[in-house]
């Protein structure tokens, strides 16, 4: 498998989480009054609720077919499996985003607590997933030597590029 594959894989993966989770939970808004009536955080989109469950499905389906891949290659040794420590946490980021931006945008009445805390205690957690990512990539691809010696950008090729 190509580095390019490998990539779009874990493109598809990363980016199909958090459009599978976003448009599969759909909108949470209380039950007892019309959405005109409900306050809200923040806005939700302007998107009906059969559209959203399609992105969802999409995503799901992008989501699994480029973790398929992405396992198939770790098992093959065309993925270094160093990179699921970069790849689990986004994936974890995903899934964050999605569910969170559903529980911003949840009508109710009054307060939406939840948005209060997901913004208190999820940005932290989402930052420092984040960084995570961002500095085991950094150093996969700086360091000079793959787990058995080769590969000189110790990239996504075990056994060097």
């Amino acid at each position: 498998m190509t580095n390019r594959g490998i990539v779009a894989a874990g493109a598809a993966l990363v980016g199909g989480v958090p459009v599978a989770a976003w448009g599969l939970m759909g909108q949470q808004n209380y039950a007892g009054l019309p959405a005109s009536e409900l306050d809200y955080a923040f806005q939700p989109w302007d998107i009906g609720d059969g559209v959203a469950a399609v992105a969802g499905g999409l995503g799901l389906v992008l989501a699994v077919a480029g973790a398929v891949v992405l396992v198939r290659g770790s098992l093959r040794g065309a993925l270094d499996g160093r990179w699921w420590g970069v790849l689990g946490p986004l994936v974890a980021l995903g899934l964050m985003a999605g569910v969170g931006w559903r529980i911003l945008t949840a009508g109710g009445i009054g307060a939406n607590i939840g948005a209060g805390l997901l913004i208190i205690f999820g940005t932290p957690i989402a930052t420092g997933l984040l960084l995570w990512s961002l500095a085991w990539a950094f150093w996969l691809v700086t360091q000079r030597h793959g787990p058995e010696g080769g590969g000189e950008l110790g990239g996504v090729a075990s056994s060097g590029v």
